[in-house]
């Protein structure tokens, strides 16, 4: 290899032991589309015998943002790349779409190896999770962009839906309800001001605070992935819309999945958001309306369905392993009101 190169800052042995031990979490990850192996110059897929009547793909990018800050400094890095998958798959998901393929983009400052492998194992859990397989990706050193501890991360995914199943919320109408699945926690959003709290009050990271585990881990849970959740759901009700409670919370992603001109009514009563969101709001002292301005508060995903296909549908997401429920309903009214 080239000493000049190495000097320079970027270490190719490095990158091609990191490979080597990518190569056992990718492969947890295939399905029988992948065709070719990790190292190509692009990921192959083949869809000729899937049973979409008429395929449409569905795309969706994104990254982890300033979570990443609070792994740097906990030196954690074995779940973030769930966080990254969570992220677009969850986006998909929320059109009708099931996830295919998924491709990550690391850039960092020093290629350590170790670190890599966590990075990658814990995009392969998310992409088990979410049923994609990861075809591929880029670990890109870069030495002078990022400190040699940092590092940045963002994935993309590519998913499939029948053209008459996609999810666009034209069929929404008052009357219909929103059944909520509880989120694990802050999920990859809101993190610019979770960071401000902790250095404003001079927060601990390793403190167990109130928590029976360090703050810093308890602000990593990972985002959950509801691509299983949401298929078992679409094989027993007819969703007719699903938001992702993602940036912005409540306020920004319900009206996403409504027909212009309508709003909903909200029941806060209907569940206890997670002890970090009390939290974040005495630390910060935030208002209520802020902390569902920015966060998920304990919601992670709105599925929208006819009031009629409650009880199916309620079956359905506990068959799936979750604990939803009926948080409100759609109204005439725009905006969202809470009761």
């Amino acid at each position: 290899m080239s000493q000049s190169y190495k000097q320079a800052g970027v270490d190719v042995e490095a990158g091609y032991e990191a490979v080597e031990r990518m190569k056992k979490h990718v492969s947890r990850t295939m399905r029988k589309e992948v065709l070719g192996g990790l190292g190509a110059f692009a990921g192959l897929f083949d869809i000729s015998g899937m049973s979409y009547k008429h395929p449409v793909l569905v795309t969706g990018t994104d990254g982890v943002g300033t979570k990443l800050k609070l792994a740097f400094e906990m030196d954690k890095h074995d779940t973030i790349g769930v966080d990254v998958v969570a992220m677009c798959v969850n986006d998909i998901v929320a059109q009708g779409a099931d996830p295919l393929l998924f491709l990550d983009y690391i850039a960092c400052g020093k290629n350590d190896p170790a670190r890599i492998e966590q990075i990658v194992k814990g995009i392969a859990d998310g992409c088990e999770q979410s049923g994609a397989a990861l075809v591929g990706g880029e670990t890109a050193e870069m030495p002078g962009m990022y400190d040699p501890d940092e590092y940045d991360l963002a994935g993309f995914v590519v998913g499939m839906a029948d053209k008459e199943n996609i999810l666009t919320g034209e069929g929404v109408k008052p009357g219909d309800v929103l059944v909520g699945l509880p989120s694990s926690g802050v999920h990859s959003n809101g993190f610019s001001l979770v960071r401000r709290i902790i250095e404003d009050k001079g927060i601990d990271l390793s403190d167990a605070a109130e928590f029976d585990r360090p703050i810093g881990e308890e602000l990593l849970t990972p985002t959950k992935i509801y691509v299983k959740a949401i298929q078992e759901l679409k094989e027993n009700v007819s969703v007719k819309s699903i938001a992702h409670i993602t940036g912005g919370g409540f306020y920004e992603n319900i009206p996403r999945a409504l027909p212009q001109g309508y709003g909903v009514q909200v029941d806060r009563s209907q569940w206890t958001p997670p002890r970090i969101f009390d939290f974040l709001q005495k630390e910060g002292n935030l208002p209520l309306d802020e902390m569902y301005g920015v966060f998920n508060m304990g919601i992670g995903m709105v599925a929208i369905i006819e009031e009629e296909e409650i009880e199916p549908a309620l079956k359905a997401l506990e068959k799936a392993g979750e604990s939803p429920v009926v948080i409100g309903h759609v109204t005439e009214q725009e905006g969202i009101r809470w009761s």
